[in-house]
């Protein structure tokens, strides 16, 4: 098979890029190791900033997210006594949209047919060959038989663990990481949510976080050490928990209803330099990763679809080799903006465990600025809502 841009997952990413690409009448495919339904059926993200719902409107796909979505105006930050709003309309004229990523999978992967982008799934064994040259090539195996896809490029969706990022070498690239000493226990449930707006709680006992897929449908998280496993969390057990981290008012609002998925998430701050070596480039969880509390993942993949996207347009529109050169500054200079804010966000959330009176009073001291300061509140909205691309 012969095409113009392979490309490596076809999770929210690769599908987005593909059908960019297509819009613009340049050829591409997308490989994917898992099936249609493991790849719908993930539970990820579900706060949009507005880079991705422009995204999926300039790509006429946003239909049942503008009718099953909710439009959010502002959010919660709860210091264990009160609740510190965030209105994001009166701070900075911009809302966030809730939209499961799995629905957004769903979108894409449903028009893809449709609007000729081929996605080939249970593609096993991928690998890249010739990343350096001008004809690099893409091998999987599939049915018991080996493929392989020629092009000019091939961009690597394929998340942290994908073939893409490991075929760069060594000594080409540059990693910076950060791993924290809890994860997210999460679970899902056909139940209301306990409040219109996200809540991010720094209680006494650790983080908590209430959030909704719709309305009928939460998500809720606590930390918990590492060590921790989801059986030693029963749905009651974490129900009570939730009910105290999240204080009086809003724990008392709280619908319980059994676990249709729960799991515990690590989490990590990682990012990847270049995000482009000769003819690969690198989107989302290949190249960088961010601790899920302001919900940058999905966002940070949206942006650097966009970028992706222009450069190669650029490229096989007009030409233009330096689109393509500029790509991996532009996609990190907005990556590490997301990374600070996701890192100062889960530092102010989260009790770590070598903390101790004094960090513990910064704390107090931060959220107790940020209740009575405008400009502090006006900082943080503008990075929640998604800084310009």
């Amino acid at each position: 098979m012969r095409t113009q841009v392979c490309i490596i997952g076809a999770g929210p990413a690769g599908l987005l890029l593909g059908h960019l690409l297509r819009a613009e009448g340049i050829e591409c495919v997308a490989i994917e190791r898992q099936t249609p339904d493991h790849v719908q059926g993930r539970i990820r993200a579900g706060v949009l900033e507005r880079i991705t719902v422009n995204l999926m409107e300039r790509l006429g796909l946003d239909a049942r997210m503008k009718d099953e979505g909710l439009w959010e105006a502002g959010f919660n930050l709860a210091d264990g006594e009160r609740l510190i709003r965030l209105d994001l309309e009166d701070l900075v004229g911009g809302r966030v949209m809730v939209y499961g990523q799995t629905e957004i999978a769903r979108d894409l992967m449903e028009a893809a047919e449709s609007r000729g982008l081929e996605a080939i799934y249970s593609a096993a064994d991928a690998a890249l060959h010739a990343i350096e040259s001008d004809a690099p090539y893409v091998t999987y195996r599939k049915d018991g038989k080996e493929h392989r896809v020629d092009c000019r490029f091939i961009v690597g969706c394929d998340g942290f663990h994908g073939p893409s990022r490991r075929a760069i070498p060594a000594g080409a690239a540059r990693e910076y990481s950060r791993e924290y000493p809890f994860g997210w226990l999460g679970i899902l449930a056909d139940v209301p949510p306990c409040h219109p707006e996200l809540i991010y709680a720094n209680h006494q006992r650790g983080f908590a976080l209430a959030s909704m897929r719709s309305r009928t449908r939460s998500r809720y998280y606590i930390d918990v050490p590492l060590t921790e496993r989801v059986a030693e969390w029963p749905d009651e057990r974490l129900w009570d928990e939730l009910a105290i981290r999240l204080g009086p008012d809003a724990g008392a609002r709280i619908t319980r209803g059994p676990a249709i998925e729960k799991s515990i998430a690590p989490l990590r701050s990682y990012v990847f330099e270049p995000m482009r070596h000769g003819s690969l480039l690198l989107c989302g969880d290949a190249a960088h990763i961010v601790p899920p509390t302001g919900a940058k993942g999905l966002n940070l993949a949206a942006s650097d679809v966009h970028y992706a996207a222009e450069a190669l347009t650029g490229f096989f529109g007009r030409n233009d080799a330096g689109a393509l050169a500029g790509y991996s500054a532009r996609a990190l200079s907005r990556v590490w903006k997301a990374e600070r804010f996701s890192w100062s966000l889960t530092r102010l959330m989260h009790r770590f465990p070598e903390d101790g009176p004094f960090e513990r009073a910064m704390q107090v001291a931060e959220l107790d600025y940020i209740a009575g300061s405008r400009a502090a509140q006006t900082a943080i909205a503008e990075n929640y809502i998604g800084l310009p691309v």
